[in-house]
Parts: C-alpha cells; sequence; structure tokens
C-alpha cells in the first residue's frame, strides 16, 4: 500500500520534507483546475496508482462570492467530490487546497475592504475542509503600490491565518497547513521575456520565512507557524503564450541549499505546466516538492477536443471544418475579458493566440453553455471506435496507448487519457528515486 495512503492527509503534506530524502513519493503534483474532464483524469490516476490527489482552487476561481466559475469552496468541494463518487475514489484521499488566498479579486477597492472580503473567503475555505492554504496578501489595494513591502504582507498574511484558525474551531474541522511566500510567475502565463527569469535569493527566502513567522507570533497564533509547510519561490519556472523556461538546475543551487535553514520546510514551485519530466524530477530533487499545474492539462485536453474535430470531419467524408474551434471563437470573440489582455498582436496573431496560446486563455471559456453543448455534440458524432490510423494522425501523443489496448479509441476516453499523458511526467517526477544529473 501507498506510504501516502498509510498516512492521514495531513502528514502526507507535512512530511514531505522528509519524504523528499529517506523515502517514496517525495513530492506531489498540486492540480488547479474545475474542469470536470480534467478533475476525472486525476482522480483516474490516484485510484490506479492507489495514492491521494492534492487539488487546487484559486482566489479568482472559487471563492464565497462564487468567483469566475460560479463556485464557492463548499460547492467546489461537492463537485469534485460527486466526480469521485462516479470514479469510484476514496474522497478522504483528496486534499484540497486554497491558492493565492488574500485580496486580489478585489484589490480595486480600499484595502481595509479588501481584506474583510479576504477574511471572509478564507474563512469559507477552511469551513468547507480545505487544508492546505496558500496566503497571498503581496499586491497592492486602491491607492497602494503595486507590490507591497514584506512586513505590509506578512502582516496581512498573518491577519487572514488567524480567520483561518477561527474558521477551523468554529467548524470542526483540522486546522490547516500554510504556505507562505509570493514570489510566483503571472497566473496563466508570463508576459515578459522569459530570458529574464530572476531566481529567488536565498536570502529572500529566508527573510520571508522569518517576517511570516513574526508576524503569526504577534496575531497570537504561534501554533500555526507549526504548521507552516513550504514557501513559494521562483526556481526559473515559468511559461509564456508561445515559450517554456525550463528549469536549471545550476541556477537554482544557492536557493535549493537555503532550505538546510528551513527545517521541515519545502519549496512549492508555480506555473511547471510543459516542464519535461528530467526538469520536474531535478525540481523535486532539489528540494520544490510541491509543483504547481494546471494550463497543461487543459491544453492537452483542448488539443485531443481539435483532433477529434478533425477526425469527426474524416470520418464523416466531409472536408474539415473545424465546428467546434469556430463555436469557441466566436464565444472569445464576444467576451474577450479573458483574454483580450493577455494575447498582443495583430488580429492574425490573436487568433492564433486563442487556439493554441501555452497561457491557454481558452480554458476560461469551456463553462459556456454554447462550449458545452458543442462538445457534446461533437462525442456524439462518433458512433463506433475510431481507427487508430486517424488517432496516429491527429492524436499522436496517445496511439501507442490505443494499439496497446490501454486506452479505448472513443472521444471521452482518448480526451482523459490525454490529461493523463500531461500528468504523466508529474507522477514520474515525485514518485521515483533521486535522479542523477
Amino acid at each position: 500500500m501507498s506510504i501516502f495512503i498509510q498516512r492521514n492527509r495531513e502528514s502526507a503534506l507535512a512530511r514531505l520534507n522528509d519524504d523528499r530524502i529517506t523515502s517514496l513519493p517525495r513530492g506531489i503534483a498540486s492540480v488547479c483546475s474545475a474542469h470536470p474532464l480534467v478533475i476525472e483524469a486525476v482522480l483516474r490516476n490516484g485510484l490506479a496508482e492507489n495514492t491521494p490527489i492534492l487539488i487546487e482552487a484559486t482566489c479568482n476561481q472559487v471563492n464565497h462570492e462564487g468567483g469566475y466559475t460560479g463556485m464557492t469552496p463548499a460547492s467546489f468541494r461537492e463537485f469534485v467530490e460527486k466526480i469521485a463518487g462516479s470514479v469510484g475514489f476514496a474522497v478522504g484521499n483528496i486534499i484540497f487546497g486554497g491558492d493565492h488566498l488574500g485580496p486580489n479579486p478585489w484589490k480595486a477597492l480600499p484595502a481595509e475592504k479588501a481584506l474583510e472580503k479576504a477574511e471572509a473567503m478564507v474563512a469559507a475555505y477552511v469551513a468547507a475542509g480545505f487544508e492546505k492554504i496558500h496566503l497571498d496578501t503581496s499586491m497592492g489595494c486602491a491607492g497602494e503600490p503595486t507590490a507591497l513591502p514584506d512586513d505590509v504582507t506578512a502582516t496581512r498574511a498573518a491577519r487572514l491565518a488567524a480567520v483561518a484558525e477561527e474558521a477551523a474551531a468554529r467548524a470542526g474541522v483540522r486546522r490547516p497547513l500554510y504556505i507562505v511566500g509570493t514570489e510566483v510567475p503571472p497566473p496563466g502565463g508570463a508576459t515578459h521575456d522569459l530570458s529574464s527569469i530572476e531566481v529567488t535569493r536565498p536570502q529572500a527566502a529566508l527573510q520571508t520565512l522569518s517576517v511570516h513567522k513574526a508576524a503569526f507570533v504577534k496575531a497570537g497564533i504561534d501554533t500555526a507557524v507549526e504548521r507552516m509547510i513550504g514557501i513559494v519561490v521562483q526556481p526559473g519556472v515559468e511559461f509564456d503564450n508561445a515559450g517554456v523556461a525550463v528549469y536549471r538546475p545550476e541556477h537554482a543551487r544557492q536557493l535549493s541549499a537555503a532550505l538546510q535553514s528551513m527545517p521541515g520546510l519545502v519549496f512549492e514551485a508555480h506555473s511547471t505546466d510543459y516542464q519535461p519530466t528530467e526538469a520536474l524530477s531535478a525540481l523535486v530533487d532539489d528540494g520544490f516538492a510541491i509543483l504547481k499545474v494546471g494550463p497543461g492539462l487543459t491544453f492537452a485536453l483542448r488539443e485531443a477536443l481539435y483532433g477529434l474535430d478533425i477526425i469527426a470531419d474524416v470520418l464523416s467524408d466531409t472536408a474539415p471544418k473545424g465546428s467546434l474551434a469556430t463555436t469557441m471563437e466566436a464565444v472569445m470573440l464576444e467576451n474577450p475579458g479573458h483574454w483580450a489582455s493577455h494575447y498582443p498582436g495583430d488580429r492574425k496573431e490573436q487568433r492564433l493566440l486563442r487556439h493554441f496560446s501555452y497561457s491557454d486563455r481558452i480554458r476560461y471559456y469551456w463553462p459556456d453553455a454554447r462550449a458545452r453543448v458543442a462538445v457534446e455534440q461533437l462525442f456524439a458524432r462518433f458512433d463506433r471506435d475510431i481507427p487508430e490510423t486517424l488517432v496516429s494522425q491527429y492524436l499522436s501523443r496517445l496511439h501507442s496507448r490505443v494499439v496497446t489496448g490501454k486506452v479505448m479509441p472513443r472521444p471521452r476516453e482518448l480526451c482523459l487519457a490525454a490529461i493523463q499523458e500531461a500528468l504523466a511526467p508529474y507522477r514520474a517526477a515525485t514518485c521515483s528515486g533521486r535522479h542523477s544529473r
């Protein structure tokens, strides 16, 4: 039986630092997505591997006011647990996390108003049983600088942690584990030159830990310090619309060594999407035990859906029309809020990015009613197994799994398999022996 299954969920996270050195698994993938097929694929992976999974929701995606998904923390948990029930995955082996919890969704408001809303959000997350809480209060609110000093950030984080402690006591749930630190890539991908990425300085990471510990103590939540399990830092890993900055261990050697001065803690790496297996393995080797992934999974799903769209046309003896892509283009053009500020260039360049960017802003549009109907109609176009030769042509990453009988050549199964292929490097990186480089 897996080591993770033998422990409770809290220990699975709290002992990642020990596991990194002495046992398996040495890390964990943190999946940030609200797409039902992504959630199902992750749960199926956990079921096959007999391991718990970590699923996180971000402050913009899910909050007490609904977020852009329309879900509160409690309804998001219900959504995930319903899918778990459908595949036979034990809900007790799901670790729920809240990411970037702070005033970001309301930063246009004055600080006090924004923080009051952040407090309500954090309380809702904890009361719903979210155990891993990343506190992020680094952003300035109305009338403040874009980035705040460390002491202000830490004081505000401690304020939210105090709310979390009280919420856990009121709800009778396990007190949360905390992630602190704010040196993270921009959500959804970088907008700057990837060659200009700066790895977090070791002194900055140590300062982050020190000021947060002091702020927690000052706020009267000393025991919560013991439940700080990780720090978010920048190891030199990012992606933008068209490229990926692959992890280079030599650039993060000093940062990794700083963990020796942080007993019991690990680093959390954000935007690890699209990293090759060897890079993810090197990250885990170097103490980045929590690997955040999200857009890379919906990117893989979009690839599969667009491939199936063409296959459906081929099988119906018509020229490829890209019906699904046409629908998605219309949906995105009618509501440009999720992509317009992220995709530069002229009309032609923006059209390419809307559908094929690594940032995968299209993921915000799959819940649209027209998009859901288009996907359902696409699946309904297949009344028999898809020929292996067409899988090879348009879904080549899945061909070997189809010909060996591991995946049935049917649309839904192929979509799930595409997501699982994108997850495979994380499993290899977190549950294998230390890698030599």
